[in-house]
């Protein structure tokens, strides 16, 4: 199996992707932060002393995917149409769990973006909270769906 992100010499390279047609592309990636019952309830209450954790962690998520290209070697700048982040307050874990979509009409695709998004946003309330609990688990960042491009449609079962 030929990797694309290397030359015919095994050296490093970006996927030229000029040859590809331009089609919508919807990347929607998950992750889960685990913390403790003092630290959900701060943040579900807005009692931390560094402000609106959830409403930070959502611009937080924003800006990964818009800023995925500068962060991973291979990844192209895009021109993205729409980005979303949806929160979901896990209150039996407790925790939350960060829903980000990306989307655009291009020639490649924004899983990476969306997987970074949601990386962004869970670190993001990782370092709002970390003075109440240091022990909070960031889990299962992944791929829920994507749609569009060469390779089809793909659905977490």
């Amino acid at each position: 199996m030929n990797l694309t992100h290397l030359d015919e010499n095994q050296r490093p390279k970006m996927v030229d992707v000029s040859d590809k047609n331009q089609t919508t592309r919807v990347a929607v990636a998950s992750g889960i932060i685990e913390m403790t019952q003092d630290a959900y309830d701060a943040i579900v209450s807005e009692k931390t002393k560094k402000g609106p954790v959830l409403q930070t962690a959502v611009i937080a998520a924003i800006m990964g995917v818009k800023k995925t290209s500068e962060l991973i070697p291979m990844c192209h700048p895009l021109n993205l149409s729409g980005i979303n982040c949806d929160v979901e307050e896990l209150q039996n874990l407790p925790g939350f769990k960060l829903i980000v979509t990306a989307k655009l009409t291009g020639q490649t695709g924004v899983e990476m973006e969306a997987l970074t998004g949601v990386s962004i946003g869970l670190l993001t309330i990782y370092d709002m909270v970390k003075a109440i609990d240091k022990s909070m688990i960031i889990k299962n960042v992944q791929l829920e769906k994507k749609s569009g491009g060469k390779s089809g449609d793909y659905k977490r079962f």
